[in-house]
């Protein structure tokens, strides 16, 4: 079962039971993981010029906070989802 990066409207996750990792499924999860590694990229370079900047008030702060959380929730399902796939491993 792959772990997909993407939860259900109840925040539930969602899996793939498949065997076919070049399925339409399979490669639009692909997709949607480099694409929420690079957003994950964008977020931090955010946080830290918001962190650096003397004058950044709670709003900026909890906003990149915010923000960075959703992309460390992001990275955290594609790292178990990928972990879960190496052959051999049961997470």
């Amino acid at each position: 079962m792959r772990l997909l990066p993407w939860t259900n409207l109840d925040g539930h996750p969602c899996y793939l039971s498949a065997d076919d990792h070049r399925s339409s499924l399979s490669l639009l999860a692909d997709s949607v993981e480099v694409a929420q590694l690079a957003s994950g990229k964008d977020v931090l370079a955010g946080a830290r010029a918001v962190l650096a900047d003397e004058k950044a008030g709670e709003f900026a702060v909890r906003s990149a906070l915010t923000r960075a959380t959703e992309s460390l929730e992001d990275v955290i399902r594609i790292a178990v989802s990928r972990g879960g796939r190496i052959p051999g491993r049961e997470l």
